[in-house]
Parts: structure tokens; C-alpha cells; sequence
């Protein structure tokens, strides 16, 4: 008997610089795959569905759920610098410049969409502080295996 299961999972790594390049707060954490992500890849597996472009970033520290569609309080959201596919793998990376996304940032998600959107996956993780000179990049891997 055949038993294949399928598993898709995230990790993000964060990293903030002050306004001069020096590194302020680097750390790593994982993700949750939302119930909208898995039904996006699924349907991409059929249809050319739009892809994912951008990623937002927010206030809100409440736990990840799986009926997640929103951030709690998303500050800012920008287009992914970069999506890089390779193996069973796909890098998302984006920065919030100076003047984007400032505040308390305790969350985070990629969606296919500048606004509203499918969400694909969302993690919160312990607040960091962005300051308005501040730029932060994430760079974040989805993995299926």
C-alpha cells in the first residue's frame, strides 16, 4: 500500500539595518501554511493562477492559524524583490525601505496580490522594532516535501 503525504513548510529569515547598513536584529523563525496557501497550490497545479508578488508585514502578535486570509494589523506591504524556485524549494525575499512598515512589527505574510490577495503563508514571532531610517529584509523559503 501506498501512503504519500504531502508537506509544505516555511522558515523566514529577518534582518534589520539601521539607516547607515549596519545590522540592528537578524534572527530566523518558522511558519504556517495558511488553508488559502494550500488551496492556492493546489490550484496551481491546474491553473494558471496569479502568482505571488508581494509581502506585508504588521503589529499583530496573535499565534498563526490555518483560517488566516489577513494580517491582524499589517503596516506595510511590498512587492517581492525576488521568487527563486529550485528543487522542492521556493525563496521569496522582499525589504521594507525607510519609511515602510515602521512601528512594532510582530507579524508577517506573503500574498499574490498589492492589496487583499490570496494569503499564502503568515508567521508572528517576538515584536521587533523598525524605526522609521530603518529598512528590513526577509527572506523566506517554502519547502515541499
Amino acid at each position: 500500500m501506498l501512503n504519500e503525504k504531502l508537506k509544505v513548510t516555511g522558515a523566514l529569515r529577518v534582518v534589520i539595518r539601521d539607516e547607515a547598513g549596519a545590522i540592528k536584529e537578524e534572527f530566523k523563525t518558522e511558519n504556517l501554511v495558511v488553508t488559502t496557501g494550500l488551496n492556492f497550490i493546489a490550484d496551481r497545479m491546474v491553473n494558471n493562477s496569479t502568482a505571488m508578488s508581494h509581502m506585508a508585514i504588521g503589529s499583530d502578535g496573535a499565534a498563526a492559524a490555518a483560517g488566516n486570509t489577513t494580517l491582524g494589523t499589517e503596516l506595510g506591504r511590498v512587492a517581492l524583490t525576488s521568487s527563486t524556485p529550485s528543487t522542492n524549494t521556493v525563496e521569496y525575499e522582499a525589504t521594507f525601505g525607510a519609511g515602510t512598515g515602521t512601528g512594532g512589527v510582530e507579524e508577517a505574510a506573503i500574498f499574490n496580490a498589492n492589496s487583499a490577495g490570496d494569503m499564502l503563508c503568515r508567521t508572528t514571532f517576538s515584536v521587533v522594532n523598525k524605526g522609521a531610517a530603518d529598512s528590513m529584509t526577509i527572506t523566506w523559503t517554502i519547502t515541499i516535501s
